[in-house]
């Protein structure tokens, strides 16, 4: 089993403690970033994108340049778009089907979706900040691709690790990913016993200093 699929099988909420007891920081992506399904929850390796508004643009550049996005688009990854924007949508159906028949496995933008209906019905999953029916044509185009990206306070690279589902999205930086799977892994197992206690009637305390955990 790869570490993609050991993610899947975490949370976000052990995930983000292992983190913090390891001295990381800034790997929480800001809460108004949201999945489309509520429940829905999304792990994976990071493709990157960002954007720039370009009101001089016409429409055949601003859609030469999303469809450039869209054939750039790896399968297997989980795009994520820093779009410099909070106007205009930044995903819509044909797009989120295309991207799901390229195998792409969610995309997540610091901005905004339409067609929501029609995503919510493909299942393809898409975490954003606000709906609005105002696509990009005359106005955005995507200007970089596997660079850097900032969304809130978290710096995000193309190869780091990204899981998300109702609590919200951390990403796990390439270079440490494995062993932070590997220490979420261990912390399972742990709450797991520290569940048993307290099911078995345990003082809460108790079970914290019995097992370091709560």
């Amino acid at each position: 089993m790869d570490v993609v699929e050991r993610l899947a099988k975490t949370y976000t909420g052990v995930v983000h403690d292992v983190m913090r007891a390891m001295g990381l920081r800034d790997f929480t992506l800001p809460p108004t970033i949201r999945p489309l399904a509520a429940g829905q929850t999304l792990a994976g390796v990071v493709s990157t994108v960002s954007g720039r508004v370009d009101s001089s643009a016409d429409a055949h550049a601003t859609l030469l340049g999303w469809t450039g996005l869209l054939s750039k688009a790896r399968p297997g990854t989980v795009l994520i778009c820093q779009p410099n924007d909070s106007v205009v949508a930044h995903m819509g159906e044909l797009s989120a089907e295309t991207l799901k028949r390229k195998g792409v496995l969610g995309y997540v933008a610091d901005g905004g979706c339409r067609d929501v209906d029609f995503i919510l019905q493909q299942g393809f999953p898409v975490w954003c900040r606000y709906y609005t029916p105002r696509d990009i044509v005359g106005y955005w185009l995507p200007d970089r691709f596997d660079e850097p990206i900032k969304i809130g306070a978290v710096t995000i690279a193309s190869g780091d690790l990204v899981l998300g589902d109702r609590d919200g999205m951390v990403i796990l930086p390439q270079q440490r990913a494995a062993e932070i799977v590997t220490a979420a892994e261990q912390a399972i197992a742990t709450e797991n016993q520290v569940r048993t206690a307290i099911l078995a009637g345990v003082d809460p305390q108790e079970a914290y200093l019995r097992y370091g955990k709560f």
